[in-house]
């Protein structure tokens, strides 16, 4: 059973651990191989700086004690933006195509609500369908393209902007 909760300090090494198998894993996420620098204790001043945040939280997705999924919300740091959170979510593949995504995005819908927070945001690579079919299932609409805006395995990459108004 795969369970949903809040990161807390003591899951930086952890987290750090599974950033960088995503980054193996997927070219969907935003660095490559090798580009992420594994330093524990600036993850956990992170992380404290996340949790004492309004606008800003960071859900684990966890099976058998081991972390297999997150969804980062990072809210506007001015008062025109604040009530917008830009979001970022990673599953292993093992644990993709099971729901997990959709539940993230639950109780992180939850989370929102709860500080009276109103627009969600993300962008996506515009081949990534399953990614791109859950946000239009969970209301998400593409407001736009970004033309060229990633250089992914030596070519340039469109991304849709994508939003959900709660």
């Amino acid at each position: 059973m795969v369970t949903i909760r809040t990161i807390q300090e003591s899951d930086a090494e952890a987290f750090l651990d599974l950033c960088l198998r995503l980054d193996v894993e997927t070219a969907f996420m935003m660095l490559e191989p090798g580009e992420r620098m594994r330093d524990v204790a600036a993850q956990r001043t992170r992380i404290a700086d996340i949790l004492a945040s309004n606008n800003q939280t960071l859900l684990l997705a966890e099976h058998a004690r081991a972390l297999v999924g997150y969804l980062s919300a990072r809210g506007g740091t001015c008062r025109r933006n604040r009530h917008s959170v830009h979001l970022v979510i990673g599953i292993l593949q093992a644990f993709t195509g099971q729901g997990l995504g959709a539940r993230l995005f639950a109780v992180l819908e939850d989370w929102a609500h709860e500080r009276g927070l109103h627009r969600l945001e993300l962008t996506v690579m515009v081949h990534n369908t399953a990614a791109i079919g859950l946000y239009h299932k969970l209301g998400f609409v593409i407001e736009g393209t970004r033309k060229d805006s990633l250089l992914v395995n030596g070519a340039y990459v469109d991304e849709y902007a994508m939003a959900k108004l709660l």
